[in-house]
């Protein structure tokens, strides 16, 4: 039947916070950076298949807009 435990029942291993805040710090960058860079491509997307600029206008917005991006993001 049930146990009946006193004390916890699991205590584990000292918690790594330094280790936790690392990846919670590399979490958010690729997410932010993640973000951006789907947001600029579709723009470029936009602009090169709707705007007329085809696609070597595309990718020069891509360009562009990626290097501005990551310079505002940082």
């Amino acid at each position: 039947m049930a146990e009946h435990h006193t004390g916890p029942v699991e205590t584990g291993a000292p918690m790594d916070y330094k280790e936790h805040e690392k990846t919670y710090d590399m979490f958010i960058a690729g997410t932010k950076y993640g973000t951006m860079l789907l947001v600029v491509l579709l723009l470029a997307m936009t602009v090169g298949f709707f705007g007329g600029a085809g696609f070597l206008g595309g990718l020069f917005i891509f360009v562009f807009l990626l290097a501005i991006a990551i310079l505002l993001l940082r």
